[in-house]
């Protein structure tokens, strides 16, 4: 079954006194968009990833978050010495030569760029917190997965029932056809008739029957008919056999419109026009639930 695009996963886990959280959303995009967030100590992971999210995610904005936080009492940052050092033999220079009394405020220097960095865990540690990341990635992307799959399965269900109603709207339009040519030619020989019962004059049957002809080949839509039913069957087949379906059933909901309209203009009947206008509707609707598919 298809994928909507629409979802949003989630994992934690506490490893060596820190927190671990994933949190990953994603929404509707023409193309596959990654945005991802972690902290400094770990940024060195993103390009991982980000191929994870590729691997299995085709279609759609991702919005991944990478929280940590240290419940263990261990300092996640370092000072860095110098930097400080460097700091106060400035400040005291400026100090001796004011000749102004004043004292260092330690956590005001602490704010100051440079002086707090993160952590540089060590080859190990970092091999860790890989294998915890990207074990806790996995886990949110497959919750993520099954969000999705769920409501893809329920957008199927929508944009199949709305395929039933165009069918049963083709259905009707295909029995109206042939009615509306034995209308036009009585309406036309009626009106002929009356043009010429002044004048005493005889129907030309052989015009008449051209003219009749003429029309039926003009306003002829079973060709659009057939093809349109072809379409609702591809799209049908398309929303159930599943994989990344998004593009492809886009393309068929606009043919699906194109041949809607030719049968529009083709058709000179009010109660097809209205049937029209129902099938317009309803694959209006299937195309802008086209738009979540995966």
């Amino acid at each position: 079954m298809i994928s909507s695009m629409t979802g949003f996963g989630e994992a934690s886990a506490e490893v060596d006194g820190i927190v671990y959280t994933v949190e990953i959303r994603t929404v509707n995009n023409r193309y596959f968009k990654p945005h991802m967030r972690l902290p400094d100590i770990v940024a060195y992971l993103e390009a991982d990833i980000e191929k994870l999210h590729r691997e299995r995610i085709h279609r759609g904005a991702v919005n991944y978050s990478l929280r940590m936080k240290n419940v263990s009492g261990q300092a996640l940052f370092e000072i860095d010495d110098n930097a400080l050092g460097e700091y106060l033999r400035k400040l005291s220079a400026v100090v001796g030569e004011s000749k102004v009394d004043c004292r260092v405020d330690l956590a005001g220097m602490l704010a100051l760029p440079g002086i707090v960095q993160p952590a540089s865990p060590d080859s190990a540690q970092s091999e860790k917190m890989k294998q915890v990341i990207v074990r806790l990635t996995g886990q949110a992307i497959d919750r993520l997965k099954e969000m999705r799959g769920e409501e893809g399965k329920a957008l199927a269900d929508d944009m199949i029932g709305n395929c039933e109603v165009i069918e049963e709207k083709l259905r009707s339009i295909g029995d109206r056809t042939g009615t509306v040519v034995e209308e036009y030619h009585g309406k036309l020989k009626k009106r002929v008739s009356q043009l010429l019962s002044n004048g005493k004059l005889k129907i030309d049957e052989e015009t008449l029957a051209r003219e009749v002809a003429i029309f039926a080949d003009r306003c002829d839509i079973s060709e659009e008919i057939t093809r349109l039913g072809s379409h609702l069957e591809q799209f049908t087949k398309c929303c159930r056999s599943g994989g990344h379906a998004g593009r492809r059933l886009d393309f068929i909901g606009q043919e699906m419109l194109r041949e809607a309209n030719t049968i529009a203009s083709k058709a000179s009947d009010a109660q097809i026009s209205q049937s029209v206008i129902d099938v317009k509707c309803a694959i209006d609707r299937i195309k802008e639930q086209v738009q979540n598919v995966e």
